[in-house]
């Protein structure tokens, strides 16, 4: 039992960090329908926020909970600027979006070797959260992936609760149920996107940090975890937040669980051959979105 529980609590926490990663990319690529392969930069980008300002700041802690709004803020940005000077072009183009975004991927990484260098580098943990919380005497979970299944609970909520009770969560939801209605109706439907954008952007920042308390920081650390993020959303349901956060902690247990009796490349493989699996049966998603079309 203790062994399983083991498991279990790893599954989950592997689920936190996929559902941080996936949050963003699945607001943008649901309403947008753009295929951002950027992404993954944007989380590059919050994870060298933490370590530009732990140059600055002393300490660890202080440091970490200040990074969380100012890569939010930096990650975002960066996506709007994204989208005004590119996919604003590109809207009903997918494919184009794809090739497109992962040239400005490739901008990124060699605007972080130069910045930064090419090496990666790792940032200080805050005291905190570099023991272990036991449960038993068996059984210890780390204490920062705690903290990231908390970040990634809250961030869930927060979303949450933009999208069904503010205004701005009504004119996304309009949106992204039809865009032409909601642009008829008034709505300006640019403006939408581009918040979206910054949302969905600035939730990579905050990927990015925690990212920064269970590895190192590097220019490709993007490139290593978009094609996860974009299973998630694919698997969960294009644009459906409970399918997102339900499939992120559904492969992160499975991947431990199989990961225990095989190894991480082999648990890769069977996780993946799952996926196009169940795509294969279910091709629009765990779930569906519901649209108000004309035709």
């Amino acid at each position: 039992m203790t062994l399983v529980l083991s498991q279990l609590f790893t599954g989950i926490s592997i689920g936190a960090v996929l559902l941080l990663i996936a949050l963003g990319l699945s607001l943008t690529f649901g309403q947008m329908n753009v295929i951002n392969m950027a992404h993954g930069e944007l989380i590059m980008a919050g994870a060298y926020t933490v370590y530009m300002l732990q140059k600055v700041i002393g300490g660890a802690g202080f440091s970490l909970l200040v990074a969380l709004p100012v890569a939010f803020v930096v990650a975002g940005l960066m996506g709007v600027l994204i989208e005004v000077l590119l996919i604003r072009r590109l809207y009903a183009r997918p494919l184009d979006t794809l090739l497109v975004t992962w040239g400005v991927s490739l901008l990124l990484q060699q605007a972080a070797r130069d910045l930064f260098g090419a090496p990666n580098v790792q940032t200080r943990a805050p005291s905190a959260l570099t023991g272990s919380i036991h449960l038993t005497d068996d059984l210890a979970i780390s204490s920062s992936r705690v903290f990231i299944l908390a970040l990634a609970l809250i961030a869930v909520a927060a979303v949450t609760v933009v999208l069904k009770t503010t205004p701005l969560g009504r004119r996304i939801r309009a949106v992204m149920q039809n865009r032409d209605l909601a642009a008829v109706s008034g709505l300006a439907t640019g403006r939408v996107d581009r918040l979206t954008f910054f949302i969905g952007s600035g939730l990579a920042g905050i990927a990015g940090v925690a990212l920064t308390l269970i590895g190192p920081i590097g220019p490709t650390m993007g490139t290593n975890i978009i094609v996860n993020a974009f299973l998630v959303v694919v698997v969960g349901g294009i644009g459906q937040l409970k399918g997102t956060v339900i499939v992120a902690f559904v492969l992160g247990i499975v991947q431990s669980m199989v990961e225990y009796t095989t190894t991480v490349s082999v648990a890769s493989v069977i996780v993946f051959v799952v996926i196009v699996a169940f795509l294969q049966w279910r091709p629009q998603g765990l779930f569906t979105l519901r649209t108000r079309s004309l035709a």
